[in-house]
């Protein structure tokens, strides 16, 4: 191997190293380090080695092993700020996938949505399917905020299907710190979902 191959090998695995296990990433994550063939090249040793796993095209997973399950899949959240990009750093849960992690429904949904301000691509990682769909950044002002959150899933399950008892039950999971950040962001919420915010802000 070329003086400069080991160079740029030893560079890119100190990083993966020094970003622990967990940390999923794409070839653009070494961008710094060295030409795109360079880059290729090292990824596919250090995966015929185990050192780390290809989840998709273009996309790795320094993997979490625990004693006795083994490998853990990583999460989808890391996955999505993988595929936004090192310099796209919002992204924000919606769909069936905000709705889901709020508790206001048990689907788990198989097509997992974000919005961000990088690029829009889709990926299968297992029966996985991650989507990033773009936004401009004046639309993602609440983006990995509780308002974001909660703003998505609301217009998910649309004004017609937002009941008291949904309302009660998403109040339960909300601290005193979420409802000062419902009503900081309540600007970027459409009027039906404001007055939902209000509610929650002052507890119902």
């Amino acid at each position: 191997m070329a003086k400069h191959t080991k160079s740029t090998d030893n560079k890119i695995v100190s990083r993966i190293y020094g970003k622990k296990r967990g940390w999923v990433f794409t070839p653009g994550s070494f961008k710094d380090l060295g030409s795109r063939y360079a880059i290729d090249m090292a990824l596919m040793r250090y995966k015929e080695k185990g050192t780390i796993r290809k989840l998709a095209r273009g996309l790795y997973y320094y993997p979490k092993v625990d004693p006795i399950l083994g490998f853990m899949p990583p999460s989808t959240d890391d996955i999505a700020r993988a595929l936004a990009g090192r310099d796209a750093t919002k992204i924000q849960p919606s769909g069936a996938h905000a709705a889901n992690l709020l508790g206001l429904t048990t689907q788990i949904p198989m097509k997992i949505v974000y919005l961000t301000d990088g690029r829009s691509r889709t990926v299968q990682v297992g029966n996985r399917q991650i989507v990033l769909q773009h936004r401009e950044p004046k639309n993602l002002a609440t983006a990995g905020k509780i308002s974001g959150l909660v703003i998505q899933a609301l217009k998910y399950l649309g004004k017609d299907h937002v009941d008291d008892q949904l309302i009660e039950q998403l109040d339960r999971r909300l601290s005193s710190t979420d409802r000062e950040q419902l009503l900081k962001d309540i600007r970027y919420a459409p009027e039906w979902i404001s007055k939902i915010i209000i509610r929650l802000g002052v507890g119902l």
